[in-house]
């Protein structure tokens, strides 16, 4: 009886939680990013940034509708629940009940009969109501450690929700550059199918007055079909990205709830915001905050498995009324009450606990190596975008100067053919020539925008630790 006194005392004082107390780990950062960049402030609502109303209504439909992140909201309710039962875990539990019995009792039994020479009726109904209560006293923590282990996991569970919808929003945001980027490409076809074509008819016209020869007219056409030629994979890729974007905004592929038959220009690349310092990225990268948590969910519970090497106590009690009859139910001879003090104790378990706590810091070990796994991969994200997006603005502009020249120089060989100073391939090669620096000017446009949005998905896109 000595240990009782023992017992409550610890868990009076609240002082016994067993197992490690959880500090968040340090991982060593640089204090600036390699990569050179202009990192704007924080926003939420980053694609605001793109100036583009019809891409603000596709996201408003994305967070609305689409079904990732519809899951990654259940799976907080799941968490949350979680968590409030390990809470109430912690209390007691209180329960009632009530009861009717009609029975007969058999003469034949030894008790039948000898209730019956007692003068009890062989038939009765008995009545009862009452209520019961129990606690499991948490005397060394155990059920703590669950409940910070339970709301370490919803914490995670939250993160993980925002990490969902970033990625998302994102993919969401990089399908609409995408296809602006393969209309522009389109259209730039289109106006080279049409000067292919004016200079075919203009070729026809030079070999009926004799000044050309056959040949230049089949090459003439050649060059034609093979600019038509071109725009059929670059309309199936259009139809792609819509269809992702369909499906993105919970809808049916092919269904267009947003019309994006209409070409657009491809927006300008965004300043990227989020955290503007590798540190940062601790607190504003949603995964790297949802690893954390995890780890300090498998931190505490170690505690849990640690405090089933120690006693655990239990206090219940029961307070009804019990009566043959209904008339006495509720007088004072039919209350009823007991209580009681239970200990249970794994003392030979055959090595059982010792498993559980080398499994829990098994555990934890793994999700501090993810953790730090997260940490790493997030500063590639970062410094990969970051180079990309700057290496993307030097070859726009760049492509933008070889554009300029080459539409010049394509002018002056028409000029000059049309005079009969150069022959027909001088002026295929120059519209060849500037086609193709056309359409890569187009594709680097769409690259340096999608660079925009990887890098500010790389630096946390407005996340901000809760």
């Amino acid at each position: 009886m000595r240990l009782l006194p023992a017992l409550l005392a610890c868990a009076a004082l609240s002082a016994c939680t067993v197992g490690p107390d959880y500090h968040r780990p340090e991982v060593a950062l640089t204090p600036a990013y390699a990569a050179p960049a202009e990192i704007g402030t924080a926003d939420a609502q980053w694609w605001h940034g793109f100036g583009d109303p019809l891409l603000d209504r596709i996201v408003d439909r994305v967070l609305a509708q689409n079904l990732d992140i519809a899951a990654a909201g259940a799976r907080i309710t799941q968490a949350r629940a979680a968590a409030r039962a390990a809470g109430a875990a912690l209390l007691p539990a209180v329960g009632a009940d009530a009861s009717a019995e009609s029975a007969s009792q058999s003469l034949e039994t030894p008790f039948g009969a000898a209730a019956n020479k007692l003068g009890f009726p062989r038939g009765y109904d008995l009545y009862q109501l009452g209520a019961q209560a129990s606690w499991e006293i948490d005397l060394f923590g155990g059920q703590t450690r669950e409940r910070q282990a339970a709301r370490a996991a919803l914490a995670a569970s939250a993160a993980d929700a925002a990490a969902v919808r970033l990625s998302v929003v994102s993919e969401a945001v990089d399908a609409y550059l995408q296809l602006r980027g393969l209309q522009a490409r389109l259209d730039v076809e289109q106006t080279q199918l049409q000067v292919r074509r004016s200079l075919l008819d203009l070729v026809r016209q030079r070999v009926g007055q004799g000044l050309s020869a056959d040949r230049d007219l089949n090459r003439a056409q050649g060059e034609a079909d093979g600019v038509e030629a071109s725009l059929a994979p670059l309309r199936a890729a259009i139809a792609g990205q819509r269809n992702r974007l369909d499906v993105l905004m919970g809808a049916q592929a092919g269904t267009d709830p947003v019309d994006l038959a209409g070409a657009a220009p491809v927006p300008a690349a965004l300043v990227p915001s989020g955290a503007a310092d590798p540190a940062e990225l601790l607190r504003r990268r949603p995964d790297i905050v949802a690893a954390e948590r995890r780890v300090a969910a498998a931190d505490a519970r170690i505690g849990a498995a640690i405090a089933d090497y120690y006693p655990k106590l239990s206090l219940s009690g029961l307070l009804g009324l019990g009566s043959v009859g209904t008339g006495a139910l509720f007088s004072g001879d039919a209350v009823q009450a007991s209580g009681g003090l239970g200990l249970h104790w794994r003392l030979f378990d055959f090595g059982r606990v010792d498993a559980e706590v080398a499994q829990a810091k098994g555990h934890e070990a793994e999700t501090l190596a993810l953790y730090r796994s997260a940490v790493l991969r997030a500063t590639e994200e970062v410094e990969n975008a970051l180079v990309q997006l700057g290496e993307g603005r030097t070859e726009v502009a760049a492509l933008e100067r070889q554009v300029a020249a080459l539409d010049r120089a394509r002018g002056q060989a028409q000029s000059a053919y049309r005079a009969g100073a150069v022959a027909l391939i001088d002026v295929l090669d120059a519209d060849r020539a500037l086609l193709e620096a056309k359409d890569r000017l187009e594709q680097a446009r769409a690259l340096e925008a999608r660079a925009s949005v990887a890098a500010v998905r790389a630096l946390g896109g407005g996340y901000q630790e809760a």
